[in-house]
C-alpha cells in the first residue's frame, strides 16, 4: 500500500513538473499563467502538455500492453499516428481561435494597456495634421522613393507573401512534434523496463518454488531417519518424536508456501528439529541452542536458516566421539547474526543421506535471490571444526 502511494505521489509530482517546465523559461514566468484565460497562445501551450501528458498514459496504461506487446505492430502504429493527428488538429483550433498572428488576441488587457490614446467618433474626419501631404522619404542617394519602391509599414521582414502566422505555425507544429515523440519514447521506454522486472520477478518465484521443492523432502527424509533410529532402539521417546514430526510438517506445508514468514515461528519451528535431534542423541553429544534479541513484528524467508543447522547434525555428531554443537542467533534491530558450530567427527556413509549438501547449496542460491547485497555469509572450514556466520539483514 505504501509503494502503492509512493508512486501516485511520484507520477503527480512528475505531471506537474512537466507543465510547470515551459514557465521556468519564458521572460514572464509563472505570470504568463494569468494570460490563459484570454491568450489563445498560451491556451495553446497549455493545452498541448496536457494533451502530451494524456497520450503519455493512454500508451503506457493502454496501447502498449493491449498492442505493443502482443505484436499487433499496424494497430499500434495507426493508434498511435492518429493521437498525434488528434492533438494536432485540438492545437490548430486553438490557433484558429486567435484571429491574429501569431493567435494573440489583440483586444486583451495586455494589448489594451498600451493603447491609452483618445479615438476619434466613427464619423467623425481625422484631424487636420493627419490629413497633410506626406512628403516622400528619400533615398541614400537623396532621391525620392516611388511608392513601389517603399516598404510596407505593417509587414514585418520575411518571404514575400508569407505572414507571421505561416512563419510561426510550423514551429508550433515542430513543437508538438517534440513533445508528442518525449512521451512516445519515454512511456515506451519505461514500459518495456516494467515488463522486463515482472519477468524477472516471475522468473525469481519460479527459481524459488523449484529450491523450496527440492528442500522439503531433504529435511524430511533426515527426520524420518532419526525417527527411525528411535523405532529400532525401541526408544520410548518414539512418539514425542512423532509429534515433534507433526508440528515439524504442519510448518512445512503451511507456512513455508510465502515468501515471508514470522521469525517467530521460524525459530519456532528451529527448537522442534532440535528437540526432534536431541531425542536420538547420546550423552556424548554437548548442545547448546540460544537465541538473543527480539523477534517480535520481524520477518524472514522460510527455511533460510535450518539448512546450517541440519548441516551440523549431520556432519557433527558420532556417538562414539565426544560431539559439540553450539548454535546462537541474535537479533538487533533489524539485522539478524545466526552463528553455527560443530567440531569435526568421523561420519561414517552409511550415516549420511541421500541427499547430502543439496539444502546447504539451495540455501546459498536463496540467499543470492532473496538478500541480494543484504547478507553476508562466512563459512570456515579448519582442520577440526566448521564454523558458519550468516549475517542478514531483515528489512
Amino acid at each position: 500500500m505504501q509503494s502503492r502511494s509512493l508512486r501516485i505521489l511520484i507520477h503527480v509530482v512528475g505531471g506537474l513538473a512537466f507543465l510547470a517546465l515551459p514557465y521556468f523559461f519564458t521572460s514572464g514566468g509563472f505570470s504568463k499563467l494569468a494570460e490563459v484565460s484570454y491568450n489563445p497562445h498560451e491556451q495553446r501551450n497549455l493545452l498541448s502538455y496536457l494533451l502530451t501528458i494524456g497520450f503519455f498514459y493512454a500508451n503506457y496504461y493502454g496501447l502498449i500492453p493491449k498492442l505493443f506487446f502482443p505484436k499487433k505492430y499496424v494497430p499500434y502504429a495507426f493508434s498511435v499516428i492518429g493521437s498525434f493527428l488528434l492533438i494536432q488538429f485540438l492545437l490548430v483550433e486553438i490557433n484558429q481561435r486567435g484571429g491574429s498572428p501569431g493567435g494573440v488576441n489583440n483586444d486583451s488587457p495586455e494589448n489594451r494597456r498600451f493603447d491609452a490614446s483618445p479615438r476619434p467618433d466613427p464619423g467623425e474626419p481625422p484631424p487636420s495634421f493627419l490629413r497633410r501631404p506626406v512628403p516622400p522619404p528619400e533615398s541614400r542617394d537623396g532621391n525620392s522613393l516611388r511608392p513601389d519602391d517603399q516598404m510596407p509599414l505593417d509587414r514585418p521582414p520575411g518571404p514575400p507573401g508569407v505572414g507571421p502566422e505561416q512563419i510561426g505555425f510550423p514551429i508550433e507544429s515542430s513543437q508538438t512534434f517534440f513533445l508528442f515523440a518525449l512521451s512516445f519514447l519515454l512511456s515506451l521506454m519505461l514500459r518495456t523496463n516494467d515488463r522486463l522486472r515482472e519477468t524477472e520477478r516471475e522468473k525469481l518465484q519460479t527459481e524459488l518454488s523449484y529450491l523450496k521443492a527440492q528442500i522439503n523432502p531433504h529435511f524430511l527424509f533426515n527426520t524420518l531417519n532419526s525417527i527411525y533410529s528411535l523405532a529400532i532402539d525401541q526408544s520410548a521417546h518414539t512418539a514425542d518424536a512423532i509429534i515433534e514430526l507433526s508440528s515439524f510438517l504442519r510448518y512445512i506445508t503451511k507456512e513455508t508456501q510465502e515468501e515471508r514468514v514470522s521469525l517467530l515461528k521460524e525459530l519456532e519451528y528451529i527448537g522442534h528439529y532440535i528437540a526432534l535431534q536431541q531425542l536420538r542423541l547420546a550423552d556424548t553429544v554437548q548442545l547448546s541452542f540460544t537465541t538473543e534479541g527480539s523477534a517480535q513484528g520481524k520477518s524472514i524467508a522460510p527455511l533460510i536458516l535450518i539448512s546450517f543447522i541440519e548441516n551440523a547434525f549431520k556432519y557433527g555428531v558420532n556417538p562414539q566421539e565426544d560431539s559439540v554443537i553450539r548454535i546462537a542467533i541474535a537479533i538487533q534491530e533489524d539485522e539478524l547474526h545466526c552463528r553455527v558450530f560443530n567440531r569435526k567427527v568421523h561420519v561414517t556413509q552409511s550415516l549420511q543421506t541421500a541427499g547430502s549438501g543439496i539444502g546447504l547449496k539451495n540455501t546459498k542460491a536463496r540467499l543470492h535471490l532473496l538478500y541480494p547485497n543484504r547478507h553476508r555469509l562466512v563459512i570456515n572450514d579448519r582442520s577440526d571444526d566448521f564454523t558458519v556466520d550468516l549475517f542478514l539483514t531483515l528489512s
